[in-house]
């Protein structure tokens, strides 16, 4: 199993009352942005990232959002590229840059390359198709959200595979010359990743392309759901898939007594309002979150509607108010926070239920301090990750660095060259 840490990287100010008390949702003056605390800040998340490395974590996911108070990775490039040359071992994983938003897919595909170059051939790509915040900011078209999406991610593979110069006529990107000098140094390139929130869609696309999906905070019965219905897609295309292809996002929190755990974990709900996090949603603006033409507008187009989004769960859709309770995301598994021994428990049972090749611990949010992650992340490297790699072992689960996702191939066994599976 491939086990990463996140964390959404927020806002944090004393001084001004955790800012975005009320909204996240494209309501905040960027008057109240201090680049002294800022600075503070990404040092702080940057020397965090760092030290997971040391406590044995298998890759570092990070995130972009734009305008947002609640992700201070507007451009997660910048992030990735410090990384690439401060780490050693570690995955870089980005779930993901937003594609569609994207007018020069090149330059992306440039930035790319370089990360994975200087990192010695350690960047995951994940690619998503942004939420409505992203378009907003970006001035971008929503209908066209999916072809520009699919469109640029064909452009950079090509780019990244085929020796150019090359032209592109496509429908949403011309290019009279396409021949980038940095190309990645894995080859034919790095893995390709889909994050998302189970729209059918996107599933069903990356099971064609037999790219592991990685489902960000869903129910258990929903994951269950989106994992079964990834598994007979891919075998329809003719892949033959597993644990590899299954990715899941879960909040953890571990501290030396209950008590702490207790107090640490709701910290998730405090701080800078996150859409994205639940209990911790603010008023959140149906116009900005469903665009038009963005979103699916019908349930079908959903593969499981329930535990998929905060409204439903605690929250009121009439009034935007989508918050949950500490305790009934810890009942539903949303959030895990305890003692080492409570949290080896708990994520035991969703690996059990789900099965994921990829755990994705999320960490260090809403209000969380400093010392309040280093612990955390202390007990995660001395206890908590040797014991799920263990457990992962005796359920059978491999990860997507055992077995690789696209050729059905078990890496490393012979010399380092690969053999083909059972």
């Amino acid at each position: 199993m491939f086990i990463m840490h996140f964390m959404e990287e927020a806002w944090q100010d004393e001084k001004s009352g955790w800012v975005g008390s009320n909204t996240s949702d494209l309501q905040i003056s960027n008057s109240l942005y201090d680049p002294v605390q800022a600075n503070k800040l990404y040092h702080r998340y940057i020397d965090e990232n760092l030290f997971c490395e040391e406590m044995g974590f298998d890759g570092l996911m990070l995130n972009e959002h734009h305008s947002a108070p609640f992700c201070m990775q507007g451009v997660t490039n910048v992030q990735l590229s410090i990384l690439a040359h401060a780490t050693k071992k570690i995955k870089l994983v980005p779930l993901g840059n937003i594609l569609p938003a994207w007018d020069d897919p090149m330059w992306l595909a440039e930035q790319l390359a370089m990360i994975d170059v200087i990192s010695g051939g350690r960047l995951v790509s994940g690619w998503v198709r942004g939420g409505g915040r992203e378009h907003v900011v970006h001035n971008t078209h929503p209908p066209s959200n999916w072809e520009r999406f699919q469109e640029a991610h064909d452009l950079i593979i090509k780019a990244w595979t085929t020796p150019g110069p090359f032209r592109w006529e496509g429908k949403h990107y011309q290019y009279r010359y396409v021949n980038p000098w940095v190309v990645p140094l894995q080859k034919p390139h790095p893995p390709i990743w889909i994050p998302g929130s189970v729209s059918r869609a996107t599933v069903n696309w990356a099971a064609k392309n037999g790219y592991p999906y990685v489902i960000l905070g869903a129910e258990l019965e929903a994951t269950k759901s989106t994992f079964a219905y990834y598994h007979q897609t891919a075998a329809e295309y003719g892949f033959k898939t597993g644990t590899q292809h299954n990715g899941e996002l879960i909040k953890v929190h571990c501290e030396e007594t209950e008590e702490k755990a207790d107090e640490a974990g709701r910290k998730f709900l405090g701080g800078v309002n996150n859409p994205f996090l639940l209990g911790n949603e603010g008023t959140v603006r149906s116009n900005i979150t469903a665009l038009p033409g963005l979103s699916p507008r019908r349930a079908e187009e959903r593969i499981e509607t329930r535990g998929t989004a905060p409204v439903g769960r605690g929250g009121d859709a009439t009034t935007g108010n989508l918050r949950a309770t500490y305790e009934e995301q810890s009942a539903k598994y949303l959030i895990i926070s305890g003692t080492p021994k409570t949290v080896i428990t708990r994520v035991k049972h969703v690996m059990e239920q789900t099965r994921p090749g990829t755990l994705l611990l999320w960490d260090g949010d809403g209000a969380m301090t400093h010392e309040d992650h280093m612990r955390s992340l202390k007990l995660m490297g001395k206890e908590v990750l040797p014991a799920l790699r263990d457990y992962a072992k005796e359920l059978g689960i491999v990860g997507p660095f055992d077995v690789d996702p696209v050729v059905g191939m078990t890496r490393g066994l012979v010399s380092g060259m690969a053999t083909p599976t059972p």
